[in-house]
């Protein structure tokens, strides 16, 4: 009985320690995706700002859209690292580099300048490859992230996770390789409706 306080009393010990590890984690987790709806939101009020300078197109936004999505729910599902128990410097550059790969799609989607490019719909379509290569890394990288968080959290996933993640690897990797408006316009808009409705049921509450 003494002993089973005593790991009890240790591991209540241990837990703020954790909690203070994992908030100090955290700040640079917030710098990291500042950056990135930085990038995001500015891109989109230049574009209101100058609509006529580079043409748009509907399917850069549709990206853009996903993107925003994805930053904002990344720093609330995230928060569930804090159960992790034993910090490692690896881990630390594992959450840094994840949450970088935002910031490398934020700044393909909005570049510094479009010279080369007669428009939005030009430039994305040529940089399709780092654009979805990136997309693909991503979603590669959350099945990492939530490996780390444990089977539980796996398992709470349901069934349709993992078998999604590779559906959706598989599509960038046509995505990569087609110039095909159409095919553009439908992967984006599936791959929007999808991530909201998968946030929606699975993310809603962290409780």
């Amino acid at each position: 009985m003494m002993r089973e306080n005593g790991d009890l009393m240790a591991q209540s010990a241990a837990l703020p320690g954790n909690v203070d590890l994992y908030l100090h984690v955290r700040v640079l987790i917030a710098i990291i995706l500042g950056l990135s709806i930085t990038r995001l939101v500015s891109g989109v009020a230049a574009l209101i700002q100058h609509p006529g300078r580079s043409p748009t197109w509907s399917v850069h936004l549709g990206w853009v859209a996903w993107a925003l999505l994805n930053v904002v729910t990344f720093w609330w599902w995230e928060f569930r690292l804090s159960f992790v128990q034993h910090w490692t410097f690896a881990l630390y550059i594992f959450v840094c580099v994840y949450a970088s790969m935002y910031y490398f799609l934020s700044a393909l989607l909005f570049p510094q300048d479009l010279d080369e490019y007669q428009g939005y719909q030009d430039y994305f379509l040529s940089r399709r490859r780092w654009f979805f290569g990136f997309v693909a890394l991503t979603e590669a990288l959350d099945v990492v992230d939530t490996l780390i968080k444990g089977d539980a959290h796996l398992q709470s996933l349901g069934l349709e996770y993992l078998p999604r993640i590779g559906i959706f690897i598989l599509l960038c990797a046509v995505a990569a390789t087609t110039r095909n408006p159409r095919f553009h316009a439908l992967f984006v808009f599936a791959a929007f409706v999808y991530e909201l409705s998968f946030f929606a049921r699975y993310y809603a509450t962290l409780n």
